[in-house]
């Protein structure tokens, strides 16, 4: 089966308090997003890489990779000014291909388990998005006024999303919503409901600078 996965890296580092975009800070010496596609690889060679990168990164990612000697095979486009409009781009190098994912670039810990758990229930139910149930008890409102609510009805959610390539290609036709928080979102808008998988904790996405840390421990896990 011919399938594929997007890699979206479009993140800066505002939230890490760097002026270096967070997919290229580095973790156990080489930058996040090369653990990331590493994985990816590692998982199934056949799988064809697409990364989105904003169009002023193309240049440094291609010096890091000469840098790091890092050669494992990837196209790359650039991205746009909303993550829609990235992953569309992304779309637009799939032609062939059966199963499309969605990865966040920051994302570099996915277990092999849980990439097959969604590319093999994609191949059979058409979608799939990994998530892990909350973990701590959960309030809804705000710093004013909140409720308790049932934290076992609720799941957080992870990537890969992964789906039918006619399935997540039909929903990217439609306009872009705000309400639209990751592709989940879009292919439901669609009309296609989505399917749950097993995710894994470790596979956190980088966003603050313990997170470097923590991933860094995860890898240093036997």
């Amino acid at each position: 089966m011919n399938n594929c996965c997007i890699i979206v890296a479009g993140g800066n580092g505002s939230r890490m308090g760097s002026n270096i975009p967070k997919q290229f800070l580095l973790l156990k010496g080489i930058p996040v997003l090369m653990h990331t596609i590493r994985n990816l690889f590692n998982f199934d060679r056949s799988l064809r890489l697409i990364l989105v990168l904003p169009a002023d990164e193309v240049i440094g990612w291609y010096d890091l990779c000469r840098q790091y000697n890092f050669e494992i095979p990837h196209q790359i486009i650039e991205g746009g000014d909303t993550r829609f409009q990235s992953v569309k781009n992304g779309l637009g190098l799939t032609g062939g291909c059966e199963l499309i994912g969605v990865h966040d670039g920051v994302r570099p810990l996915v277990s092999h388990a849980t990439l097959w758990r969604c590319y093999n229930c994609a191949a059979t139910e058409g979608t799939a998005i990994p998530v892990i149930p909350a973990g701590e008890s959960l309030r809804c409102g705000n710093m004013g006024k909140s409720v308790p609510v049932d934290r076992t009805q609720f799941f957080m959610v992870q990537t890969p999303q992964v789906f039918k390539a006619s399935i997540i290609l039909d929903s990217y036709n439609q306009a872009w919503i705000p309400e639209f928080t990751d592709d989940a979102s879009v292919v439901e808008h669609y009309g296609t409901s989505v399917n749950l998988v097993t995710g894994n904790r470790e596979n956190i996405k980088i966003t603050f600078p313990e997170d470097i840390l923590i991933a860094e421990l995860f890898l240093n896990t036997p």
